[in-house]
């Protein structure tokens, strides 16, 4: 092993270990992991309005707006996702618009990317799209791939690129599909040789590289001589990591928060006589001084899991069910600083999964007050027309913290949590 290797390894370690940084604050992220099934569907239903012609001729309250939309909300590293697909009407760009031909070949690259499985179609799938030389629809669109198959495809951005110019001594650009497929190249070697401290998913590597590329991380220099300057700015950084920003301390008191409403609704549930389910993939998350799961279902009734959509609904983060029957009595999405987009894909995969275990289902957005406003933004959004034949509601936490004790104390069902809980429709 090269001493500059050995310098990469140490940055790695490092960067691993800080809570700041893209792969404990995204990479490790719970709610990263619920993205993905809702983002994949999100990216179908923008295929099947393509195919159907229903897509219009504009980015702004389309399905691709929806999606691309929901991709940026995630954290520092997809921030300004949506920069590259936003109509420019001087450049008229991106050309995915206004020309139906593009337009298809657009949806054809995404509906060959959600069927696909290997590394050399999607590669081959990108060089047709390229072929096409439709004017700013460039790599972009990986932050799309990305999510249909995280270890083939990194994210990408103008930090990600940087950071890999920076980390290899490349010359790498932007806007070039070739480029993009040249770096993805290189990307894979850096994953392979460090695989043992990043991951299959390649959005490990793509947060190191981000990191790099905005400046909170140093890259190893490239030539002999420079490594005591290196290791002055990396324990510079080290120092200052270990003073939680207002926004870091902001962060962690969100994730608690999250974690505490769903006890509440746990704890809720059951004093009222329900079956509840948490979240798959936050069961074992500890709330006081024991797992979230306590108490609870350890498995979906057969007729639920059995059920389409099933994956999703096992990520629903608090289900309440009927004792004696398989049924959904209520389904909550706790929504206090993430996309609000994948809570509302799970309730209508909930919804729409068939067999009639959810049919008297309450759905409830579960917010803080301030967050009304966004709620319903989302909600008026043309992807999620069906909503307006959905029994959804919106459930502020402050409604929720001043009622809680007496509605486990005095109510029965569902009538007392949706007295304060405030409908959602879409205007007709």
């Amino acid at each position: 092993m090269t001493d500059r290797a050995l310098l990469i390894r140490q940055l790695i370690e490092q960067w691993r270990e800080d809570e700041g940084a893209t792969y404990q604050s995204w990479f490790l992220w719970d709610e990263r992991l619920k993205n993905f099934r809702s983002i994949r569907r999100g990216i179908q239903q923008v295929v099947s309005e393509i195919e159907a012609g229903t897509f219009g001729v504009a980015y702004r309250g389309s399905s691709l707006e929806t999606v691309v939309h929901s991709i940026a909300e995630q954290r520092q590293i997809f921030k300004g996702a949506d920069h590259a697909f936003l109509w420019k009407p001087k450049l008229r760009i991106p050309d995915i618009y206004e020309s139906p031909k593009n337009q298809r070949a657009f949806g054809r690259l995404l509906d060959n990317c959600v069927c696909c499985d290997n590394a050399e179609d999607v590669i081959a799938h990108i060089r047709t799209i390229d072929a096409h030389k439709i004017k700013g629809l460039g790599p972009a669109v990986a932050n799309l791939l990305y999510f249909l198959h995280p270890t083939l495809i990194s994210p990408f951005n103008t930090a990600i690129v940087n950071g890999y110019n920076a980390l290899t001594g490349s010359k790498v650009k932007l806007g070039s599909w070739e480029q993009f497929l040249a770096m993805r190249g290189g990307i894979l070697d850096l994953n392979d040789e460090y695989r043992d401290l990043l991951s299959n998913d390649l959005g490990a590597i793509g947060g190191l590289l981000f990191d790099i590329g905005s400046g909170r991380y140093p890259a190893p220099p490239l030539a002999d001589g420079g490594e005591g300057d290196w290791f002055a700015r990396l324990e510079a950084v080290r120092s200052e990591a270990a003073k939680l920003s207002k926004a870091q301390q902001a962060q962690g008191e969100s994730e608690r928060t999250h974690t505490e409403m769903q006890a509440w609704l746990r704890d809720l549930g059951l004093a009222l006589g329900y079956r509840v389910w948490i979240a798959a993939n936050d069961r074992g998350r500890l709330f006081g001084d024991s797992p979230l799961g306590t108490g609870c279902l350890d498995h979906l009734p057969g007729e639920i899991a059995a059920a389409p959509g099933a994956d999703a609904v096992r990520l629903i983060d608090v289900l309440w069910l009927e004792q004696e029957t398989p049924k959904v009595a209520a389904a909550f999405e706790v929504e206090h600083s993430t996309s609000i987009y994948s809570g509302i894909v799970r309730m209508l995969d909930l919804a729409l999964s068939g067999g009639g275990f959810h049919a008297a289902a309450g759905l409830f957005l579960v917010a803080p007050d301030d967050r009304e406003k966004d709620v319903r933004a989302q909600i008026a959004r043309p992807a999620f027309s069906r909503i307006s034949d959905l029994d959804i509601s919106y459930l502020p936490y402050g409604e929720l913290e001043t009622h809680r004790d007496q509605i486990a104390r005095f109510g029965s069902g569902l009538k007392a949590i949706r007295a304060i809980a405030r409908p959602l429709e879409q205007a007709i």
